[in-house]
């Protein structure tokens, strides 16, 4: 009954309509798949927590940094159940905003048959949102005599304004994996929370769809003599769709052991307009392993028109907490996506 319900409430919830707004998004998605879709909770054997710190234009009034943090693991006789806990925090040089949200997880898996697996998860949380109103210069706090800045505004949208608005927040989303490939949808904002700082506003936040595949290729499968065992071959793909905005990113990454090496393409394939950039970076990707622990470092190139951004830069730490359990096979972190299934 439960499984029976959960798959109603997700099937349900990827039907429903739209609002408008933008959620906090990674180069690394595949490192840290947690980021994307509840249902990757729990899908190690052991525990696994990390961190990745995300630097958008940086050294620019129009810096935004983000931080995602998660640890997780697998719960009940047959570890057939996750748990974990995420916390994101977003901060805006320029408007001083600040955006904070924990959320506790959990997820379920199904096997499909001795090759197949499918993960269901839920995850729900607590978000507030900040916003220093104080810090806006309006035009009439400006004396257009001598140019000096009076108090405050007697804008009434202004003053009326709430500079902290909090939220409960509910996201679902599904996998299908196996050793070598998987499949996962997720829908973020189920439940279509007000972000609205005045008392009286209604602003939706948007529907979060997500939509992201991946497949490893063993190349010493290939008969490839050159590459040297357990070198493995990842392609993924990423799509993304909230309101009116769009992304849609792919890319290959190669693990020699301990180093894993990759590009990505990030593209607006829906452009609003005749201005609109298919391509707007190219993004690459380095990490090295060490035993349990991945380090892993993004830069995105800017390929649009904007101008000198300074690009994009990203940090990530994973490590995979204990080495198994007596009745469980003793996995490490091999795959090139951060885990082994």
């Amino acid at each position: 009954m439960k499984i029976k319900f959960i798959i109603s409430l997700l099937i349900c919830s990827f039907f429903s309509t739209t609002a408008h707004a933008q959620d906090p998004i990674f180069t690394q998605y595949f490192l840290i798949p947690e980021s994307l879709n509840p249902a990757f909770t729990g899908t190690l054997v052991t525990g696994y927590t990390g961190l990745i710190h995300r630097s958008q234009w940086p050294n620019e009034s129009r810096r935004i940094d983000t931080d995602y943090a998660f640890i997780n693991g697998p719960i009940g006789p047959e570890r057939n159940m996750g748990i974990g806990l995420t916390i994101l925090n977003q901060r805006e040089v320029f408007t001083d905003y600040n955006y904070v949200q924990v959320n506790g997880v959990y997820s379920y898996n199904v096997n499909l048959n001795s090759n197949w697996r499918l993960r269901l998860g839920i995850e729900a949380g607590y978000g507030t949102k900040n916003y220093n109103f104080s810090n806006l210069l309006l035009e009439d706090q400006i004396n257009s005599n001598d140019g000096s800045i009076s108090g405050g505004t007697i804008d009434p949208t202004i003053r009326n304004a709430n500079d902290k608005i909090n939220f409960l927040d509910i996201n679902s989303g599904l996998l299908l994996y196996s050793d070598e490939a998987w499949f996962g949808a997720s829908l973020k904002h189920l439940n279509k929370p007000s972000i609205s700082f005045l008392p009286s506003g209604d602003v939706p936040l948007d529907l979060f769809l997500n939509v992201h595949a991946g497949y490893s290729i063993g190349l010493e499968d290939t008969h490839l003599n050159f590459f040297p065992d357990e070198t493995n071959l990842l392609i993924t793909a990423n799509y993304i769709r909230q309101g009116q905005f769009n992304r849609f990113d792919f890319g290959t990454a190669i693990d020699f052991k301990p180093v894993i090496l990759g590009v990505m393409a990030s593209t607006n394939p829906e452009g609003k307009s005749s201005n609109s950039h298919f391509l707007t970076s190219v993004n690459v990707i380095g990490s090295i392993q060490l035993d349990r622990l991945i380090f892993a470092y993004s830069y995105d190139i800017n390929a649009s028109k904007i101008g000198n951004t300074q690009g994009v830069h990203e940090l990530s730490l994973t490590w995979q907490i204990g080495r198994g359990c007596s009745s469980c096979e003793n996995y490490l972190v091999k795959k090139p996506w951060g885990r082994n299934y």
